[in-house]
């Protein structure tokens, strides 16, 4: 896959994230315009970008960073597998790039964003919207990793899929009988 990076895919990104800005906040929803999360936003961009997301994102809850195993950091696990990582986290990021943040030092990454430049980044929060917001001292004290997009066109490896249920798959009620 390549990990090259191209100039103009910032500025894709970008212009990617700012469609989605008063897309209202949904935990774990990824539809422009309807609901999403950060991790959502983070998810409509890439599709923007390259068309299918390159791996499935299991079920999460709201607090999953704090119940992540020790020693792990799924985000920027999964930002490492797809994206270019910036090696210094002191330089101001550029737009379109990825920040990752984590709220307490001991915990993984749990909030993700576009920045629109190194003063401001786009993002969803909690009971609010898409928004374009300064990016302040209290966020830079926590940004955890930033990354980039890497030159289009994406190749996503081939991977297999299985079609069995697993157990932590949950089945719906039967339907009731009751006229």
């Amino acid at each position: 896959m390549p990990r090259d990076i191209s100039p103009d895919m910032g500025a894709a990104a970008l212009g990617e994230a700012r469609l989605w800005l008063g897309t209202p906040y949904r935990h774990q929803a990824s539809l422009r315009g309807v609901g999403c999360d950060c991790l959502g936003l983070l998810r409509g961009v890439w599709r923007g970008l390259y068309g299918a997301e390159p791996e499935p994102v299991p079920p999460y809850a709201a607090t999953w960073a704090e119940s992540a195993a020790a020693g792990t950091d799924p985000l920027t696990e999964a930002a490492a597998r797809h994206l270019v990582p910036v090696p210094s986290v002191g330089d101001p990021p550029r737009p379109g790039d990825v920040l990752l943040f984590a709220f307490r030092r001991h915990l993984p990454a749990r909030h993700c964003a576009i920045a629109t430049g190194d003063d401001a980044m786009i993002h969803a929060h909690d009971h609010a919207t898409v928004a374009e917001v300064a990016l302040t001292a209290w966020w830079r004290r926590h940004l955890t990793g930033v990354f980039r997009f890497p030159q289009a066109p994406y190749e996503v490896p081939v991977a297999t899929v299985s079609l069995t249920p697993s157990a932590s798959m949950s089945r719906l009620p039967a339907p009731s009988s009751r006229a």
